[in-house]
């Protein structure tokens, strides 16, 4: 449904260029559009590298470990049933902890290992299970503290401070993380037997 409103949009916008006699503008501002995706594409590697090699490195110094001993309290009451020593609580952590930094790319593959976590701890695996719905909800809606991948594109884009987002990104982070929880707790609470 998506891609079918972007389509729409952007025949739309064609054709008003069209008859408005501005069609070049269109070739040159998409041109120009390509170009600066593939640069901001390539030089946000080096900030992605970074951040998931301490992302890797804080795993295998066990790290998560500890992190996951220290929020254990507070993952435990988020995800009730999961066990404590549940693999999946590290792929979680590390899914949480990329999604603070803003690293959202860096998230993905953590938050797929979670799920394969879940999945094995599923009972019905045709339907999924509140810790993934959970899951699920904390991951889209996770709040950012360093949003490493928007400053990397305002850095790019010249930007006289790209760091001045960061308190209205944790404002905003904070209060959609929030909510997520708040309606997963009544939801889980409403179906409870």
């Amino acid at each position: 449904m998506v891609n079918l409103i972007w389509l729409i949009m952007l025949v739309i916008g064609i054709i008003i260029s069209a008859l408005n006699g501005h069609i070049e503008n269109v070739t040159t501002s998409a041109m120009k559009a390509a170009e600066l995706g593939v640069e901001v594409a390539i030089e946000l590697i080096g900030v992605m590298s970074l951040w998931l090699g301490l992302m890797r490195l804080a795993e295998e110094a066990g790290l998560v470990k500890s992190i996951a001993r220290l929020f254990g309290p507070v993952i435990r009451r988020l995800f009730p049933t999961l066990r404590p020593d549940s693999p999946a609580l590290g792929a979680i952590i590390m899914n949480l902890s990329a999604n603070i930094l803003g690293l959202g790319n860096a998230a993905t593959p953590f938050g797929l290992k979670a799920m394969q976590e879940l999945q094995k701890e599923n009972k019905t695996p045709d339907v999924a299970s509140t810790a993934m719905i959970t899951f699920l909800a904390l991951n889209t809606s996770c709040i950012t503290i360093i949003p490493a991948t928007i400053i990397g594109v305002r850095l790019k884009a010249n930007s006289a401070d790209p760091t001045e987002i960061i308190g209205t990104t944790i404002v905003a982070t904070g209060c959609s993380m929030c909510a997520a929880i708040l309606v997963d707790y009544l939801i889980r609470r409403r179906r409870r037997p």
